[in-house]
C-alpha cells in the first residue's frame, strides 16, 4: 500500500512537472495554476468581495515568472546567493537592474563617432593623442540605468577635441564616471552640450578632470538641465592647471533637488577663468558645495551671474574658497535671488589671500552666513545687498505666472469646481516617465531585506556600487518609505500585488474598486471635462492613493487620504468634442497639514487650510476607493 502512494505522488509530481515549464513557455506559463501570478489572482478573488472585474492595468504588473522559476530564485534569495544570478533574475522578473559594463583597454589614434551607444567603459581612450575629434551623440539616448566609464580618457593629449551632445538625456537612474580625464593634455576642448537632460535620478561624476591641463578649455551647456534629484560631482577638477577655462552655461536649469559638489576645483591652478551662468535658474531646493574651489591659486578669475536665480529654496556651501589666493578676483551677480529664502554659508572664505584679491557681491540674496572671511590683502565690496526686510515673499502672489509655470506644470492642480461638463483646462503631462518593471512574488520578496539600516544587504543582491546611482535610488526609496506618516496619515510601500491588496482592503475593508486614468490621451494638451460621476455619489470619502516609487522591482507608495472625494469624467478633445480618455481625480479637502511651499499653492495662489486641492491619477498610479 506504502508503495502505491509513493508512487501515486511521484506521477503526481511528474504531471506538475511536465505542466509548469520552464521560461518561455508562453500561454501554457500564462495560463498555469501554479504561477506567480495566478497566485496572485486567486489571492484577489478571495481577499476583495466587490464582485467587480479585475482591472488588467493592475493584473499586467502581477510577477510574470513561471512556477519553476519562482521555485528556483526562491532557492537562490533563501540561500542568499541570488546574486549570483542576477542577470537572469532581472530578466525573468522584469525587474531595473544594472548592466555589467566589461572594460574597453584598446587605445584609439584615429577619430571616433559613437552614436547612439550605450553601457561602455572606455579606458585608455585617446590617451597620448595628438589632434583628432571624437563625438559622443545621441549616446546613452533614453535608456533606463545607462552605465558609462571612462577613465584615462584624453589623458596627455594635445589639443585634442571631445564632444558629448545630447548623452544620456531622458534617461532614467543615469550613472557616467569621467576618471582623469584629459588629466595634464594640452590644448584641445571638451564640450558638454544637453548633457543628462531631462534625466531622473542622474549620478554623474568628475574625478581629476583636466588635472595639471594646460589651456584646456571645458564647456557644460544646458547640462544636467530639467533634471530629477540628481548628484554631480566634481572632484580635482582643472587642478594645478596652467590656464584651464572652464564654462558653466545654463547648469540644472529648472531642475529638481540637484545636488552639485565642487572639491579641489581649480585648486593651485595659474590664471584658471571659470564662469558660472544661468547656473541653478528656476530649479527646486539645489544645494550646491564648492570645497577647496580655487584654493592656493595664482591670478584666478571667477564669475557667478544669476547663480541659483529664481530657485525655489536652495542652499550653498563655500568652504575655503579662494583660500590663500593671488590676486583672484572673484565676482557674484544676481546670486541665490531665490523667490522662497535659501541659505549660503561662507567659511574661510579668500583667508589670507594676498595681491589684491578682490571679491564683489552684486544683487545678493538673504540669509547668508561669512566666517572667517577674509582679512587682509583682499577688497570686499556689497551692492544692492538683500537684507532681511526686502525678502521676497513665499506667497504665490509675489511670483509672476511664467515662473509658477515653470515650477508647476499648468493644469496639475485644479479647483474642485473645474470638475463640472464643459470645462475647458489644460492635462498636464501625465505620462509614466519611470521604467517599467514588475511586482515581485510575495515569497521572494519577503526574503529581501528593505530597510535603510540594510541597505549594504541590497547593494550586495543588486550588485550596486558604493555612491552609485543604483544605491541613490534604492536609499531614497527607503527613506520616504520609512518616514514618518503626516498627521492622519495611514501609509506602506508595497513590493507586491497581494501586499497592496492587504494595504488597501485593512483601510477600505474588502468591498474596494481601484481606478486609473484611462491612458495619456490630451496629456500635455488642452481638453474639455465632459460628463462627470462622483464616486461613492460624490460624497467626502477616504481613498488609498498608490504612487510609484524607483527601485528595482515594482514600488508603490500607499498612503490612505482622508476627507476627499473622487471624480471619474470623460475626456474630450476640444476641437471635435470626440472622447480621447477616461480620467480619474481625486480632491483633498483638508490640506492644513500640507507644507506652505507645496506646488500646489504656488500653482494655486493660497495657503494652506484655505483651500481643496484637486489633481489628475496618472499613468499608472491608482487610487482605491469603496466600491459603489
Amino acid at each position: 500500500m506504502n508503495k502505491q502512494l509513493r508512487l501515486l505522488c511521484l506521477f503526481i509530481l511528474f504531471s506538475l512537472f511536465l505542466c509548469v515549464g520552464f521560461a518561455g513557455a508562453g500561454d501554457a506559463a500564462e495560463k498555469n495554476p501554479f504561477t506567480p501570478k495566478a497566485f496572485a489572482i486567486r489571492y484577489w478573488d478571495k481577499e476583495i468581495r466587490s464582485g467587480l472585474p479585475k482591472p488588467p492595468f493592475l493584473v499586467s504588473k502581477a510577477s510574470p515568472l513561471s512556477a519553476a522559476e519562482a521555485a528556483a530564485f526562491l532557492k537562490l534569495v533563501s540561500g542568499n546567493s541570488l546574486s549570483t544570478r542576477l542577470p537572469e533574475f532581472c530578466a525573468a522578473a522584469k525587474l531595473l537592474c544594472f548592466p555589467e559594463v566589461g572594460p574597453r583597454l584598446e587605445k584609439h589614434d584615429k577619430d571616433a563617432n559613437f552614436a547612439v551607444y550605450r553601457d561602455n567603459n572606455f579606458t585608455n581612450y585617446g590617451t597620448g593623442r595628438p589632434g583628432g575629434l571624437d563625438s559622443f551623440k545621441n549616446y546613452s539616448e533614453g535608456e533606463n540605468i545607462p552605465v558609462n566609464d571612462f577613465r584615462r580618457y584624453s589623458r596627455d593629449s594635445a589639443g585634442h577635441k571631445d564632444g558629448f551632445l545630447s548623452y544620456g538625456t531622458n534617461g532614467n537612474v543615469v550613472q557616467q564616471s569621467f576618471h582623469t580625464y584629459a588629466a595634464g593634455a594640452t590644448g584641445g576642448t571638451g564640450e558638454f552640450k544637453h548633457y543628462a537632460d531631462e534625466t531622473n535620478v542622474p549620478n554623474l561624476g568628475f574625478t581629476s578632470y583636466s588635472d595639471n591641463a594646460n589651456g584646456r578649455t571645458q564647456s557644460f551647456s544646458s547640462y544636467s538641465e530639467n533634471g530629477n534629484a540628481g548628484e554631480q560631482t566634481f572632484t580635482s577638477y582643472g587642478k594645478n592647471g596652467n590656464g584651464p577655462t572652464n564654462v558653466f552655461a545654463s547648469y540644472g536649469t529648472e531642475s529638481n533637488v540637484v545636488g552639485s559638489g565642487f572639491s579641489n576645483y581649480a585648486e593651485t591652478a595659474n590664471a584658471a577663468n571659470d564662469t558660472f551662468k544661468g547656473y541653478g535658474i528656476d530649479m527646486n531646493n539645489p544645494t550646491n558645495t564648492f570645497s577647496n574651489y580655487a584654493a592656493g591659486g595664482n591670478g584666478a578669475v571667477e564669475r557667478f551671474s544669476s547663480y541659483r536665480d529664481k530657485a525655489n529654496v536652495g542652499a550653498d556651501s563655500f568652504t575655503s574658497y579662494a583660500k590663500a589666493a593671488n590676486a583672484a578676483d572673484i565676482g557674484f551677480s544676481n546670486y541665490g535671488k531665490s523667490f522662497n529664502e535659501g541659505t549660503d554659508t561662507f567659511t574661510t572664505y579668500a583667508k589670507s589671500s594676498d595681491g589684491e584679491t578682490k571679491v564683489g557681491f552684486t544683487s545678493y540674496g538673504v540669509n547668508n552666513t561669512f566666517k572667517d572671511y577674509e582679512k587682509k590683502g583682499t577688497t570686499v565690496s556689497f551692492a544692492r545687498y538683500t537684507n532681511i526686510s526686502t525678502t521676497l515673499s513665499v506667497s504665490a502672489s509675489s511670483v509672476s505666472g511664467s515662473l509658477v509655470n515653470k515650477w508647476v506644470e499648468p493644469g496639475k492642480f485644479f479647483r474642485e469646481k473645474m470638475m463640472k461638463e464643459g470645462t475647458v483646462m489644460p492635462m498636464p503631462d501625465i505620462k509614466d516617465k519611470m521604467p517599467e518593471r514588475s511586482f515581485l512574488p510575495r515569497s521572494i520578496l519577503s526574503k529581501l531585506p528593505f530597510s535603510v539600516s540594510k541597505i549594504d544587504e541590497l547593494k550586495q543582491v543588486f550588485k550596486a556600487s558604493d555612491n552609485g546611482s543604483m544605491e541613490k535610488m534604492m536609499k531614497d526609496s527607503l527613506e520616504e518609505c520609512e518616514r514618518a506618516p503626516s498627521s492622519g496619515e495611514t501609509k506602506r510601500c508595497v513590493g507586491s500585488l497581494e501586499d497592496m491588496i492587504d494595504f488597501a482592503t485593512s483601510v477600505l475593508g474588502r468591498n474596494v474598486a481601484v481606478r486609473t486614468t484611462q491612458n495619456v490621451n490630451g496629456s500635455k494638451k488642452s481638453v474639455v471635462v465632459g460628463p462627470v460621476r462622483g464616486i461613492n455619489g460624490g460624497k467626502v470619502t477616504q481613498s488609498v492613493s498608490c504612487h510609484q516609487s524607483l527601485f528595482p522591482y515594482l514600488l508603490y507608495y500607499c498612503h490612505a487620504v482622508p476627507k476627499v472625494r473622487v471624480y471619474e469624467a470623460d475626456l474630450l478633445d476640444p476641437k471635435t468634442k470626440a472622447k480621447i480618455n477616461r480620467g480619474v481625480a481625486i480632491c483633498h479637502l483638508d490640506t492644513s497639514d500640507w507644507s506652505p511651499t507645496h506646488g500646489a499653492f504656488l500653482s494655486l495662489g493660497s495657503v494652506p487650510g484655505r483651500i481643496e486641492v484637486c489633481h489628475w491619477i496618472f499613468e499608472n498610479d491608482m487610487a482605491w476607493t469603496i466600491a459603489d
